[in-house]
């Protein structure tokens, strides 16, 4: 069953990914359909079995953003790639990512038990231990579910009201964002609004900081500098000042890569500060390899047997081996010696970001995996061109070292949430590391056959085409840098003092520098429920306001894949007039916006504070 939900919503997440640039979180609808059929058989103590269905099946959205956030700019670029360049760029990025993992299982998910909000593990767990359990909480997740999944459904299919609000639906907030470049954004989305209550008020307000630093200050800032001037920092050819782009183009454009600088360097330095976990993960490696037979010592609870560490380390070094193979002998790169080198970027950037693509993961529940990819194409880009591989050739070999990466990064962020729902049921990990092979290695093969298709049916380049743009975006990074292009060092430089500021003031920089990289529309709902979980906890109704937060994520999650098979049919119910812009500027849609989302806050609140008369 999770070998089906696999290729399922792997077909379904690749199709809106390309056409909307959003990989919906599969998990989330996947334990739910789990909980169902568990349901409808009638089967009883199906718990541990459904959460290995949903980590088979959430391989799906993990490995299919890790190939259409790079592999489509190969034929963006005019160029090309074939299903097997395809299959094991992502089998291979996604195997490596879960061995790098396995051996900081322990840390994330037991030593620092508390210390991250975790909101998608959080929200799964209670769809399956709810839907096991029965009675009043299983009642409130499916009610909840109910309200945040109507409405969700509603702002996306039906265009009912905006998915964001913006300042600029008044007409001072558009003379203000001509003029100054400040704008503030909402979304409106009981999904994100669940996921601002899960991570709490705390995470949610530095997460903003970093927000308002970069939309309140920087952009406004850039604007009073160098608003007269043309900025081309990256050769991408672009035309207009500074002073002729909106705000979120400024962001685009230039603000955006101060968080990726940002997010670098915090991944860095957190690196730096778990040098001791990482030194007990090589020791206890190597202290297996050291261990007699018959020394076994031992046996470690059944709830933290991992694989081997021996199988480990013998894994990882096949599947570098693969990978060289692969870059060497599958048409990715001329010779030998840029293979050895395009296998060096893959494994020390693979290994050393797949600490903070956990480290996300358990903060905010998603993963900036776009950024740290963008990261990764500019360090390949300007290492390969060192050793005489550019142009066309260097464009495709950094686009499929990039595909490694990125799948590498996505597959290790999703695998540590399902740690964690693993370690609060009591799962055995050994048996969800080995089931997650198979279910890469299906996502692997069905997002290659897929984008093929894609590809045939609409192409990526043409009128009609799919919009893909974050494949649209890394190809604006690598073609100017295969061609003698610059990176924008500066904006990089600044994103990384801030974050060793921060880091010496002694306040989380991966957080703060995520809301810098992440769209502020997306980060405000979170304050918004951080706040409403703060409120709720105050009068002790923090536990039951989880399961109505959880609620809304799953109803968010599951509706989405709806609306999605809905586009994907050609079914259009949206309300294109009343989402238009009036003769105020504003559209209808928009200027209504904030009392559908007033309601739905007052009702999580005063659900949540609801008590039961018995």
């Amino acid at each position: 069953m999770g070998l089906l939900m696999t290729v399922l919503f792997s077909a379904a997440a690749a199709y809106l990914g390309l056409k909307v640039g959003q990989v919906f979180e599969a998990a989330i609808p996947i334990a739910i359909i789990a909980v169902g059929v568990t349901g409808v058989l009638g089967k009883k103590d199906g718990l541990a079995q459904n959460v290995i269905i949903q980590s088979i099946g959430a391989c799906s959205g993990v490995v299919v953003a890790g190939a259409i956030f790079t592999l489509p700019a190969i034929y963006i670029l005019g160029l090309d790639v074939n299903f097997w360049q395809m299959f094991l760029s992502s089998l291979l990025g996604g195997v490596l990512g879960i061995l790098f993992l396995i051996p900081f299982r322990k840390y994330f998910v037991q030593e620092m038990h508390g210390q991250y909000p975790f909101p998608e593990a959080t929200a799964t767990t209670q769809v399956l231990v709810s839907g096991e359990g029965g009675g009043s909480s299983a009642k409130t997740l499916v009610v909840a579910g109910l309200v945040g999944g109507l409405y969700d459904f509603a702002v996306a299919t039906f265009g009912t009201w905006a998915e964001t609000i913006s300042t600029t639906v008044m007409h001072w907030g558009q003379v203000v964002a001509d003029k100054a470049k400040l704008v503030l954004k909402l979304n409106t989305g009981a999904a994100v609004l669940g996921l601002g209550y899960i991570i709490g008020l705390k995470y949610s307000f530095i997460i903003c900081c970093g927000s308002f630093l970069v939309w309140l200050v920087i952009i406004p800032l850039m604007n009073l500098i160098w608003g007269g001037q043309v900025i081309d920092l990256m050769g991408t050819g672009i035309a207009a000042t500074v002073g002729e782009m909106a705000p979120e183009q400024i962001f685009r454009e230039y603000a955006r890569h101060i968080g990726i600088g940002g997010i670098a360097t915090a991944g860095i330095i957190g690196i730096i500060k778990s040098a001791g976990v990482i030194k007990s993960a090589v020791g206890l490696a190597a202290g297996e390899f050291r261990r007699k037979p018959g020394a076994e010592g031992i046996k470690p609870e059944r709830t933290q047997e991992d694989l081997p560490m021996k199988t480990v380390v013998f894994g990882i070094v096949i599947a570098l081996l693969a990978i060289f193979a692969f870059f060497g002998f599958g048409g990715v790169v001329n010779n030998i010696w840029q293979a050895l080198v395009a296998l060096l970027i893959v494994a020390l950037i693979s290994f050393l970001f797949t600490t903070v693509a956990a480290n996300a993961i358990a903060i905010v529940g998603s993963n900036p995996v776009s950024g740290m990819t963008i990261m990764t194409l500019i360090i390949t880009s300007l290492v390969l061109v060192a050793v005489g591989l550019k142009g066309n050739a260097g464009m495709v070999a950094a686009m499929v070292i990039g595909g490694v990466v990125c799948t590498a990064l996505s597959t290790a962020g999703g695998l540590i949430t399902d740690f964690k729902i693993g370690y609060w049921i009591g799962t055995t990990p050994r048996k969800q590391e080995t089931w997650k092979f198979v279910g890469v290695a299906v996502a692997a093969a069905t997002v290659g056959g897929v984008m093929l298709v894609l590809n045939k049916t609409y192409g990526f380049v043409a009128d009609g085409a799919l919009v893909a743009p974050q494949a649209n975006a890394m190809a604006a990074v690598i073609q100017p840098m295969m061609n003698g292009g610059s990176a924008p060092w500066l904006l990089y430089g600044i994103g990384a003092a801030i974050a060793i500021l921060l880091t010496l003031f002694k306040l989380p920089a991966l957080a703060f520098c995520l809301g810098m990289f992440i769209p502020i529309d997306l980060n405000l709902p979170l304050l918004v429920g951080g706040a409403i979980s703060w409120f709720v906890g105050k009068r002790g109704g923090q536990e039951k306001g989880t399961l109505i937060a959880s609620g809304f994520i799953a109803g968010g999650a599951l509706m989405g894949v709806v609306s999605a098979i809905l586009k994907f049919a050609g079914v259009d119910w949206y309300l294109s007039a009343w989402n238009a812009p009036g003769a105020g500027g504003a559209a209808p849609a928009e200027m209504i916006a904030i009392v559908p989302f007033l309601l739905i806050c007052a009702y999580m609140i005063f659900a949540s504070l609801r008590t039961s008369e018995k």
